[in-house]
């Protein structure tokens, strides 16, 4: 055999070796087109916060019993009676009702009532945190953001709740379910398979990523690195050195930052952001919220937001179940911008 073809047949091998080897989980960045949502009759991205109390509540509760076949619910904590009452009511006319909470928190009383009831329940059964705060229905309608369906979570504790009617959303967030729920698969043995992390909602580019397998800090990252004028950001914790270095990083390039931190936590956090985000020169106030500011949020420019129940700290990186969507959508960042302006106006330096 000559040269040329034992050379032509070990570069062919090594070809179909790289084909075979399995695609590394790394972040994708909205960098080309993003696939397109088929177009859904009465679209909705909306958001309530719970500074419109009841509203909240109302919604939660008039989703749950509209439902027609499936509520699938990912929650760190439910002591809420009414929600829980919904949930009961809505299994009991035939509708599919599943849920993956907390291991800590499922020996409360709704729980524990709901589990009586024959409703399947799983635990995470682990030290770190089950912390989703999602609920997805009829395999179209997402729900999700800060808040636990607790009385206070839902009312008088910063929170924020947004829907969006999408069958690839709720298909994403139905993968993360039943990682959990039929295998039993939490926290680092999660899978990076997120089948839709770029869709669009009637024009909207939204970003899905799950944590810890979708990498969720470098998105964020990328996202402050790519700020032209503005960034808010409201924080139950901050204590990602990471993320702060890039905030600071463009504070000092002249784009302007706005940061409330929940005061408790920035003061309780071991490695937390607040004195150093300071120091800097950042203009970082503590709310002034006698229950907590529980929001988990960055807006960008006004114009792109992103929202859920990762807090910025490495347990929500590298241990805890978490959710993120970031919207490039003005008008859901508005929302969230007036949202800021009121918890800003009363937080303190």
């Amino acid at each position: 055999m000559t040269y040329l073809k034992r050379l032509t047949i070990l570069l062919l091998s090594a070809a179909l070796l790289i084909a075979c080897l399995p695609l590394s989980p790394t972040p994708v960045t909205p960098s080309g087109p993003a696939p397109v949502d088929e177009t859904i009759p009465n679209a909705v991205i909306d958001v309530i916060f719970t500074e419109d109390s009841p509203a909240v509540e109302s919604a939660l509760l008039n989703a749950i019993r509209g439902a027609q076949h499936s509520i699938d619910l990912a929650i760190y904590n439910l002591t809420n009676e009414e929600i829980g009452d919904a949930l009961l009511e809505a299994a009991q006319r035939g509708v599919q009702v599943r849920m993956v909470m907390e291991s800590k928190s499922m020996d409360k009383i709704i729980p524990q009532g709901l589990a009586a009831a024959g409703i399947s329940i799983q635990g995470d059964n682990r030290g770190a945190l089950m912390h989703h705060k999602f609920l997805v229905i009829d395999d179209q309608d997402v729900w999700s953001g800060s808040a636990n369906f607790t009385n206070s979570g839902l009312t008088s504790d910063n929170n924020n709740l947004v829907h969006i009617r999408s069958s690839r959303l709720a298909e994403n967030y139905t993968t993360e379910f039943e990682e959990m729920w039929a295998y039993h698969l939490f926290g680092a043995d999660s899978f990076a398979n997120t089948p839709n992390p770029q869709l669009t909602v009637d024009g909207v580019l939204l970003e899905s990523y799950f944590s810890p397998d979708d990498g969720v800090l470098n998105h964020l990252v990328a996202l402050v690195n790519d700020a032209e004028t503005s960034i808010a950001i409201m924080a139950f914790s901050f204590t990602s050195d990471d993320l702060a270095v890039a905030v600071i990083q463009q504070a000092r390039q002249g784009v302007e930052v706005q940061i409330v931190m929940d005061e408790a936590q920035a003061a309780s956090n071991q490695g937390g952001e607040y004195e150093n985000l300071r120091q800097a020169g950042l203009d970082v106030h503590l709310d002034g919220n006698r229950g907590q500011m529980h929001h988990k949020v960055i807006i960008i420019d006004e114009q792109i937001v992103s929202f859920g129940s990762y807090n910025f700290s490495a347990n929500a990186e590298r241990r805890n179940d978490e959710n993120v969507i970031i919207a490039h959508d003005p008008e859901l960042a508005g929302a969230f911008m007036v949202e800021f302006a009121r918890i800003y106006a009363e937080a303190q330096p």
